[in-house]
């Protein structure tokens, strides 16, 4: 019966397998939320064809030079395409597990490079990466005839292969593609671009830390070890996440939520390279570590080496899978399932060195072949689009996709043509419709009568009660709209992912009416009443003179258009 659950032809390999293509959704979710609405329909594409161009060319190289028998000294194997010439004895639980995996290392580079890559070029990238870089690299640890692996470099599932490989290659593409526009200030300021939907990215790492007992727990030689590596996985990212929690706000004042989501993830990293091997205390202290080193680097990469990373890829995956990595040769138990001791549990240094020998080697593997890649790639198709197309955004530019979100598509732009008619039930038909006259600029209304306009800017929660005041007042005509605003004190200065947001916007009310013949004392009495409360922040009151007023189905100007009795 174990054997049915358990080993690489068991029934929980392959759920594990599901669960780490399920990871897609959670990239996509991440990177989408934490970059602007004018950007997701590229970002949701682009997630999907690195899993469906990875599968491809996985299929025709990148398997046989990762897995083949047939191992040329320690470094690379010889594809031999048994896919498609021996089909019967054709190892496809592997070959499914290998594949969601290479998937996972090739989606990571997308967020450091959103925003501002042609599709065409991450196209191509993605494509490379599932072709010779990943599966070369991941061979050597993860292939039993690898150098690496008969060293006895262990990457139980995937802190240096996989994270730490697409971590490094979305800061070299990030370093090469440059920074968005507006990001960097000419003095070198570092200026916020805040993710479109925080609900999008939590939703993500949610998703992600499900589907992370699949990548951690599927290669579980027996349920005993499976619960052992499910915990790891759990503590790990928990502490991680409660860490940056009060890392951020002893630091900033206040606890800092797209960098706690980030810190989830980077406890998840650090702590899938020995998750098999680390008991709960090495665990927890990974969490710790990751926790605050994920804060550290991702403000080192944007405010000190100004490298725009929208999504934390390279300090969430890159940073945090080297340290994973090391952490296997300081807290492995010896009681896990791959018997290696670390240092602090008395194996002495030379675990932690062969770890240390894995990381160097397989990121430097990794830089020498991205800078190839994306120079090659910027020097012939191009690797970024152009300043009008990055302005107004990659779906409309490159997918034609005028909004990922249907009801927030700009005014004149639908689903119909623009020269289509319809017939509303209720309209007035326009051979009984009232024409209207325009005399141009007016002096005063036409019937003389004075019309004055109050805006008022409150907080939300005083809007119930100034309307009850105008209702006294006998105004019941309002236009109520949300909007952002902040008065000469500017507020304290609040922070973004470690970036001070200097112009603090704060949510407020805006109420406009328009009266002629309630007096407009009366009205600023009346608001000052419902608002006052002594502090800073009651709100101010704007008031104008209004030239005229025209009722658009009638025609009617002046005092006569402002009443609505029939």
């Amino acid at each position: 019966m174990a054997e049915m659950i358990f080993g690489s032809t068991g029934v929980w390999y392959m759920i594990g397998a599901l669960l780490v293509f399920f990871m897609q959704c959670g990239f996509a979710m991440v990177e989408t939320g934490f970059t602007r609405a004018k950007n997701a329909g590229n970002i949701i594409m682009k997630n999907l064809m690195d899993f469906c161009i990875g599968t491809v060319v996985f299929s025709l190289l990148g398997f046989g030079l990762m897995m083949s028998e047939n191992y040329i000294a320690g470094f690379i194997g010889v594809p031999n395409l048994t896919m498609f010439t021996d089909w019967a004895s054709f190892d496809w639980n592997s070959f499914v597990f290998q594949l969601v995996f290479c998937a996972t290392a090739a989606t990571i580079v997308s967020g450091s490079m959103a925003e501002r890559t042609k599709f065409s070029a991450y196209c191509v990238y993605s494509a490379v990466i599932s072709l010779v870089v990943y599966p070369i690299e991941a061979g050597w640890v993860w292939n039993g005839q690898g150098w690496l692996a008969q060293l006895g470099c262990i990457d139980f599932a995937g802190s240096i292969v996989i994270h730490m490989v697409g971590g490094i290659s979305a800061l070299v593409g990030a370093i090469i593609l440059g920074p968005r526009i507006g990001k960097y200030g000419k003095n070198g300021k570092v200026n916020a671009i805040p993710g479109h939907s925080i609900t999008l990215g939590a939703l993500g790492v949610f998703i992600l830390w499900f589907a992370w007992y699949g990548f951690n727990g599927a290669a579980a030689e027996d349920g005993s070890r499976l619960g052992q590596i499910l915990l790891t996985t759990t503590i790990a990212p928990a502490v991680a996440t409660v860490t940056c929690m009060l890392f951020t706000w002893i630091k900033n004042g206040k606890p800092d939520v797209s960098m706690c989501l980030n810190a989830s993830l980077a406890g998840l990293v650090a702590v899938t390279a020995g998750c098999a091997d680390v008991d709960a205390i090495g665990s927890a202290i990974i969490g710790i570590v990751s926790g605050i080193l994920v804060v550290v680097a991702v403000e080192f990469v944007d405010i000190k080496l100004k490298i725009d990373d929208p999504v934390g890829a390279f300090s969430v995956h890159g940073v945090n899978g080297m340290w994973g990595g090391l952490a296997v040769g300081l807290f492995a138990t010896g009681n896990g399932q791959d018997g290696i001791t670390g240092l602090f549990y008395g194996g002495g240094f030379a675990q932690l060195g062969k770890q240390a020998l894995g990381i160097l080697c397989v990121a430097s593997w990794t830089i020498v072949c991205m800078i190839i890649v994306f120079t090659i790639i910027k020097k012939t198709i191009g690797l970024r689009v152009t300043k009008e197309e990055e302005m107004k955004g990659l779906d409309i530019c490159e997918h034609g996709l005028v909004s990922a979100y249907a009801d927030f598509m700009p005014i004149g732009v639908g689903t119909a043509s623009l020269d289509e008619t319809f017939d509303v039930e209720g309209n007035v038909p326009v051979t009984k419709a009232v024409p209207v006259q325009l005399a141009g600029k007016y002096d005063m209304a036409t019937d003389g009568t004075k019309i004055t306009k109050i805006d008022i800017l409150l907080k939300q929660s005083k809007l119930e009660a100034l309307k009850e005041e105008m209702d006294k007042l006998g105004i019941t005509g309002m236009t109520v709209s949300q909007v952002l605003g902040c008065g000469a004190q500017k507020g304290k200065a609040e922070y973004y992912r470690g970036v001070a947001i200097e112009s603090n916007l704060l949510p407020k009310m805006k109420v406009e009416i328009v009266v002629c013949k309630v007096p407009v004392k009366a009205v600023v009495d009346a608001a000052v009443k419902a608002l006052y409360t002594g502090h800073i922040g009651d709100g101010k009151i704007f008031i104008y003179d209004v030239e005229d007023v025209v009722k658009v189905r009638t025609g009617e100007t002046g005092y006569d258009a402002m009443q609505d009795i029939e």
